[in-house]
């Protein structure tokens, strides 16, 4: 199946950006004000725990970033629609570069709290497993030269590879780990101090911003790049 788009909505995707930019940096100025001038200390860790205003909204987007990946991979096994393939190029080295400075600000951040700035907990070791599920997802793409092959590897790997997203969100629930437990996502009120989960929100809604303006300038570039190859085939 041929990828139908047409340059109107790839010019609109171009348009875009300069909005989308403006606004993940305007959010990410309130939101570090925030973070390190308004939110008080904690009453434990003192100002090293302001490290998460970046950790945590990173951590949560690098799961959602495979979810996306995992959905895409699902609808091109269903559809055979190319544009999903390209969703799953999109993003997952976005998604791999979140995870990775989801795993760097927890190693600095764990540092002061554990004495050592790696355990093998079940979170991390999770966390890093889906680091190494995007690059396996990328390198896929880059090695196989049959893009059918490609297609049907790198969705598959993509499917297979969810299984890590509960584990990864459940591990503190289901084993003893060094980690903290949810203080947000439970059902119940969260246990994390208004003042510091206002800049923590703001944090999260520019990091969102910041995923979407990556995501659509590299899917921009997968569609040229696409374009291009089909091209020099004829």
């Amino acid at each position: 199946m041929n990828l139908k788009i047409s340059n109107n909505q790839i010019e609109i995707i171009r348009k875009m950006n300069p909005y989308l930019i403006g606004s993940t940096l305007f959010i990410f100025v309130v939101g570090f004000y925030f973070s390190l001038f308004d939110s008080p200390p904690d009453y434990i860790q003192g100002d090293s725990m302001r490290i998460m205003y970046v950790h945590v909204p990173f951590a949560w987007l690098s799961l959602f970033s495979y979810t996306i990946l995992a959905a895409s991979c699902i609808l091109w096994f269903v559809t055979r629609n190319p544009i999903f393939n390209l969703f799953g190029k999109s993003i997952a080295p976005i998604g791999a570069i979140f995870t990775l400075i989801a795993l760097v600000t927890g190693s600095i951040w764990g540092k002061p709290t554990w004495g050592v700035w790696w355990v093998w907990d079940a979170r991390l070791t999770s966390m890093l497993i889906l680091f190494f599920l995007y690059l396996a997802y990328i390198l896929l793409w880059q090695s196989i030269t049959n893009q059918e092959t490609a297609s049907k590897i790198s969705a598959a790997l993509g499917i297979i590879g969810f299984v890590n997203i509960p584990i990864i969100k459940f591990s503190v629930d289901w084993w003893n780990t060094l980690h903290q437990p949810a203080t947000i996502s439970k059902l119940s009120a969260p246990s994390i101090d208004i003042n510091m989960l206002i800049p923590l929100l703001i944090m999260t809604l520019g990091s969102m911003f910041f995923l979407i303006t990556l995501f659509l300038i590299k899917l921009r570039i997968e569609i040229i790049d696409q374009r291009m190859t089909r091209l020099s085939e004829k």
